[in-house]
């Protein structure tokens, strides 16, 4: 293993809103690392650690171009990589430097772990104090369930999402579908990048420790769904592709065999769609006239369209509602998404040349900052790309003493 050299023709960041703002990532799998390329994509310099020679297990996550992970190039983007095991003594001082040399550090490993290695948050204030940390975990620092073991899915089923992600019951004995992706880890990420933000806005000379847990993220996405238990002791049930609450909401099978979402759930919206469905009659119909009535009659309005899409190819269909002014749209795919002109004028989809790899689709970065390009200023780099720069450069550590570092197994 060499020292490593980032040969990076890294963009400045001086005109997004977080440059100067340096972090510290301390994570693995999604859920930090998800937080931290938020980070980065806004213009902070991430610093992320992983082990010797192996480094972050997503880099051998899906699929594969020349034995590299192509998400990695995604998931690693904008990011300063640098080894480090962080179990052997000698890292200690190599932890102190980087501490004092950052703003904020995050991590997700099991709740207590690293206060157990001896890197707890007083340790991270003693070397500085206004050091913003941040904790993500499966069920947070404290309370009776802190020590398990959890992942995004676990977190994803705790927090009541995955028992939503089915069809009605009764229709099918599957087990409760996955959205996809890891939306448990993501949303987690996000809201550790809220939590730092608004850490880093206030300023305060003792810091702030930030604890994010994996299931408390999802469960705050669920909407009415706790109140309504609460007071009328209703649990919300699967309810498919349909929403409780607005109706017609909903996607139809077309005469080519595709899904198009059709989205006319208020009254003038409804009239409309009736009308373009050569049913007028429908929208003075008493089971249909309110939104309310219709989300009571919903299987039965629901079978109606779908014998007027199911006459209409996908095309024709988007372009009947494009021209009524209905919310509708097919049901993308990553090919569409790939070709979407509006993703494409936006650059929320752009080719972006990884050395490693090749031209790689990214997604762009978000919230979008008006006057910044989206640029990817480089794509996820090599293990240990950046241990000369961090190590050396930022750090001051000679070039013979980093050479024994790794022949000791510190970097």
């Amino acid at each position: 293993m060499t020292l490593g050299d980032a040969s990076i023709n890294a963009v400045q960041a001086k005109d997004l809103p977080l440059g100067g703002v340096r972090v510290l990532e301390l994570g693995h799998y999604v859920a930090a690392p998800f937080a931290t390329r938020v980070l980065a994509d806004l213009g902070a310099e991430v610093i992320k650690i992983e082990p010797p020679r192996i480094g972050d297990p997503v880099r051998q996550w899906g699929e594969q171009q020349n034995g590299r992970s192509v998400w990695w190039s995604v998931h690693g983007r904008n990011k300063k990589c640098v080894t480090l095991n962080i179990k052997h003594p000698e890292a200690r001082p190599i932890i102190e430097g980087l501490i004092r040399a950052c703003d904020v550090v995050i991590e997700n490993f099991r709740a207590g772990h690293l206060d157990r290695m001896g890197y707890g948050d007083d340790y991270f204030r003693a070397i500085k104090p206004e050091i913003v940390i941040c904790h993500v975990s499966g069920y947070g620092q404290d309370g009776p369930h802190r020590n398990r073991s959890s992942f995004g899915v676990i977190g994803e089923a705790i927090g009541g999402l995955r028992y939503l992600t089915n069809n009605p019951e009764g229709t099918n004995d599957l087990p409760p579908v996955r959205v996809g992706v890891s939306i448990g880890d993501s949303i987690s990420g996000l809201y550790a990048a809220i939590g730092i933000l608004a850490a880093l806005l206030e300023r305060r000379p003792c810091g702030r420790s930030i604890d994010v847990a994996l299931t408390e993220s999802v469960l705050s996405l669920l909407e009415g769904a706790l109140p309504e238990y609460g007071m009328f002791g209703n649990i919300r049930k699967p309810m498919g592709g349909r929403i409780p609450t607005a109706s017609p909401s909903n996607a139809f099978r077309t005469a080519d065999g595709g899904w198009f979402i059709i989205a006319a759930n208020s009254d003038q919206l409804f009239e409309r769609l009736c009308g373009l469905m050569g049913r007028p009659e429908l929208s003075g119909d008493l089971r249909f006239a309110t939104n309310q009535s219709r989300c009571s009659n919903s299987a039965a309005l629901e079978e109606i369209i779908t014998n007027w899409s199911s006459s209409l190819s996908l095309t024709a269909l988007e372009q009947l509602l494009l021209e009524k002014d209905i919310p509708g749209c097919r049901v993308f795919n990553v090919a569409d998404i790939a070709a979407d002109s509006q993703y494409l004028f936006r650059r929320m989809v752009q080719e972006v040349d990884d050395p490693l790899l090749g031209p790689v689709l990214h997604p762009g970065s978000v919230p979008h900052f008006v006057g910044s390009d989206r640029r990817v200023r480089w794509t996820g780099p090599e293990v240990g790309a950046h241990n000369s720069e961090i190590y050396g450069q930022m750090l001051g550590i000679e070039e013979t003493a980093l050479e024994g570092l790794i022949d000791e197994g510190v970097i």
